[in-house]
């Protein structure tokens, strides 16, 4: 995917504060750390970067840490040797020796175990690692970013994760707001993927009427622009007409927008997230993959809060 496909849309002046750092950021080859809440665009700015730095005509390789079990997490880490496993019927390279000159992305570092904390720590620290069942040693010459939607310091805290991990990934930092936090993304935002998204389901040219911008900017979009997103493809699936209405975008979209002020709908940010997990789980007919694919996060996270909110 050439640079050109890679888009960070910035017009608030908090996404300008990122941009600005990213671009420092993408020179560098040093460990990076990308935090926010699902579905604020960690894995499009880890992409961004990538291919904005001396490494962007290298392997671009992403590991979900949260949907894989933990024992094919490090076998895609590291690779494995024939007979390494039950199953291992041929050598099989890693992430970390096919990124090679590039960069591999750990999204949602926070859900690796104690084991394969003390195992990138060491990957980290010496930049050498060896296939599951091998004894050759192999180097590591590929960028790692991290990305999470977790409170590291506070998972130091409470012993889930490891604090020399935390501070060696720490060393550079971006920090993604929520959309709420950056309002002024929300119509250039709506505009691109409008653009993207028309001709796709055969509506090129379509836009939207200033009811829906200003529904769009009301909404306090607890899934981001994940959510955002999947709004407007909405739209653009079930409305008739070129111009886009607030007719046409999700009910849960349309209630939160209808006060016509961010400050009425985000009086309720954790009702509107159970209604729109609630709302999702029954158009995908419970399907946990489907479901956690809308909304933006991980199967794991989906399982947590639909327990929380009592959605079984």
């Amino acid at each position: 995917m050439s640079a050109a496909n890679i888009a960070w849309v910035a017009a608030d002046p908090a996404s300008l504060r990122v941009l600005e750092l990213a671009e420092k950021l993408a020179e560098t080859a040093t460990t990076l750390l990308i935090t926010g809440e699902s579905g604020t665009g960690k894995d499009q700015l880890a992409r961004w970067i990538h291919q904005r730095g001396p490494r962007h005509d290298a392997p671009f390789l992403k590991i979900d840490c949260a949907s894989l079990p933990s024992e094919l997490v490090e076998s895609e880490l590291f690779g494995h040797e024939r007979g390494a496993f039950t199953g291992a019927v041929a050598r099989k390279p890693g992430r970390l020796e096919m990124a090679q000159g590039g960069t591999i992305v750990l999204d949602e570092v926070a859900a690796l175990t104690s084991g394969m904390q003390a195992k990138l720590l060491r990957v980290l620290e010496e930049r050498t690692f060896e296939r599951l069942g091998g004894t050759d040693t192999l180097r590591m010459d590929a960028r790692l970013m991290a990305l999470t939607n977790a409170d590291l310091a506070r998972a130091v805290a409470a012993g889930r994760f490891r604090e020399d991990l935390f501070f060696r990934l720490n060393v550079l930092a971006i920090p993604v707001p929520p959309l709420r936090e950056r309002r002024a993304d929300i119509a250039p935002l709506a505009g691109h993927f409008l653009a993207r998204l028309a001709p796709v389901h055969g509506k090129p040219g379509a836009s939207l009427d200033p009811a829906a911008l200003r529904t769009l900017e009301g909404h306090a979009w607890p899934g981001n622009v994940r959510e955002l997103k999947n709004a407007i493809e909405h739209a653009l699936v079930f409305g008739k007409e070129l111009l886009i209405t607030r007719a046409d975008f999700p009910e849960l979209v349309r209630t939160a927008g209808a006060s016509g002020g961010a400050a009425d709908s985000l009086r309720s940010l954790e009702d509107l997230e159970r209604d729109a997990i609630k709302t999702t789980l029954e158009a995908t007919r419970h399907k946990i993959g489907r479901a956690a694919e809308i909304l933006g996060i991980s199967r794991k996270t989906l399982l947590e809060k639909r327990k929380k909110y009592g959605l079984m």
